[in-house]
């Protein structure tokens, strides 16, 4: 049994709490390894460790920082094959969807390596009589990360590399369902030239997670998690006086116009709803098609291509569409809520629940679920499932549809299938939501634009990646300077305005 371990000033450092966690393997609902949760003390010694070493690399000017990144970057897809196998063997998803991951993550480390042009302030010269006035972006100092498990190579590179680039300290608190990758990544950033203690990886709890919360050194947080974790974090931070940015939920529509292209749209729907076993926050889980003809050609595509999904372990081979949840427990709470949508009443139209896979039947699979005729008063269609089950709700008009993705409380994101380009600059600018494809199914935006949701996707007011990123974890300091020839005598007790 391989026991994990934290990653404090540039080495692993076994656990001293004595609790763990187990690390599952998803596909046959093996334990694999334990993982170390942290007490209050190993936090506290991170942080320690981040706190003396961040004053350096604060002093290291931008360009070198960035250096550091650009080697990232190689190194990154030197071990791409390494880090996805790790990653699908915890997690449980494909190895090309689980090099996707990594790949999403290294797009940010890609555009973080701008950094110098990021963090240039701003200059007034001649502000008034001999005096100039500048500012600067400077960064928090020490700061922390708590990243959920459904993508453990992305995001914290989403968190720790706008972090570090802009001089600050990042401690790291992934999923303790799958940690390896996380420690992976902190061997390379430190193997690119990171200063030890400047990233930091504690496994934990919510014990870990609260001592994030608490610590007076640490400045801000980033999270991303269920929508009740992240209400707590953010207003258990903002109370302590850090800088908090959570992001939480989602129920992701899909609205479907009677002149789609039907196949099109069909295949985004089944990409975007099993993909990962539709464990994403970004994942659509509701087609909303518009008219019962446009809904019964939805459904006439839909159901062959999903009957025709293979689902298997990573191992299998590339042509496996999507493999097991994360745990068991995951797979449970998918079931009881297909369940409760049969029993309120909707049409399972693809049943799933008798899916077995021979050889693996002790591990997390879940067959893909179809419902059609859902109604919005529906747990099915209220409730995140992040689970392979797509709920088709039919809605009599445009209006209809568009009301009901703005009247759900996520607002993570959107999209629409349609030829009409009236309506689909319509439903872009009224929509009431964060993220929104147009004939593009899952809307994650690229590197250089920022991901966030709206509603109760989100908490705080910035984004992450791009441009947000850089505001997020610097503080602007802005200086007023006067050198004046003469200067008079005595103090000037009003305040100075312009003349």
């Amino acid at each position: 049994m391989q026991e994990l371990t934290h990653y404090l000033n540039g080495e692993h450092v076994k656990g001293t709490s004595g609790r763990f966690a187990d690390v599952m393997n998803p596909a046959t609902g093996e334990v694999q390894a334990k993982c170390p949760l942290a007490s209050k003390e190993e936090m506290d010694k991170a942080v320690e460790y981040a706190a003396a070493a961040q004053p350096g690399w604060a002093a290291t000017n931008p360009q070198r920082r960035a250096r550091v990144l650009m080697k990232l970057v190689g190194l990154l897809n030197r071990d791409m094959d390494k880090l996805a196998e790790a990653l699908s063997r915890e997690h449980g998803k494909t190895l090309p969807d689980a090099a996707g991951d990594v790949q999403r993550g290294l797009e940010v480390v890609e555009y973080c390596i701008g950094a110098p042009e990021m963090l240039k302030g701003e200059f007034t010269d001649s502000a008034g009589p001999g005096i100039d006035m500048y500012s600067m972006r400077q960064p928090l100092g020490v700061t922390a990360g708590i990243t959920p498990f459904n993508f453990p190579a992305m995001i914290p590179m989403w968190m720790f590399a706008p972090a570090i680039a802009c001089g600050n300290a990042f401690i790291l608190k992934p999923s303790e369902r799958d940690p390896s990758v996380p420690l992976m990544l902190a061997e390379l950033v430190e193997e690119a030239g990171l200063p030890k203690g400047i990233l930091q990886v504690v496994n934990g709890d919510k014990e870990a997670v609260d001592a994030i919360l608490y610590h007076d050194v640490i400045q801000s947080v980033g999270f991303v998690g269920s929508t009740p974790i992240a209400e707590y974090i953010y207003g258990t931070g903002c109370a302590q006086g850090k800088r908090v940015q959570c992001f939480g939920g989602a129920k992701n529509h899909m609205i479907i116009m009677p002149d789609a292209d039907m196949d099109q749209a069909a295949d985004a729907l089944v990409g975007a709803g099993y993909g990962a076993a539709g464990e994403r926050c970004m994942a659509i889980s509701v087609a909303v098609p518009v008219g019962d003809e446009t809904a019964d050609r939805l459904i006439e595509k839909l159901v062959p291509r999903i009957e025709k999904l293979k689902v298997g372990p990573y191992t299998a081979g590339n042509d496996v569409d999507y493999g097991p949840v994360v745990t068991a427990a995951a797979k449970a709470n998918i079931e009881r809520l297909v369940q409760t949508g049969i029993d309120q009443g909707a049409e399972l139209v693809v049943d799933g629940r008798d899916f077995k896979l021979q050889g693996y039947e002790d591990g997390f699979f879940v067959g893909p679920h179809l419902f059609d005729k859902a109604t919005k008063d529906m747990d099915i269609y209220k409730q995140e499932i992040f689970g392979p089950v797509l709920t088709c709700v039919r809605a009599k008009s445009y209006e209809e549809a568009i009301g009901l993705a703005m009247d759900h409380e996520y607002g993570n994101g959107t999209a629409i299938y349609t030829r009409d380009g009236d309506a689909a600059r319509d439903f872009a600018n009224r929509i009431n939501i964060g993220m929104v494809g147009i004939n593009v199914p899952i809307p994650v935006p690229l590197a250089y634009h920022t991901f966030g949701g709206w509603k109760k996707s989100v908490f705080g007011d910035l984004n992450q990646h791009g441009p947000d990123a850089f505001k997020f974890y610097t503080r602007t300091k802005t200086v007023t300077a006067r050198w004046p020839s003469g200067i008079k005598e005595g103090g000037e007790f009003s305040i100075p305005v312009m003349e």
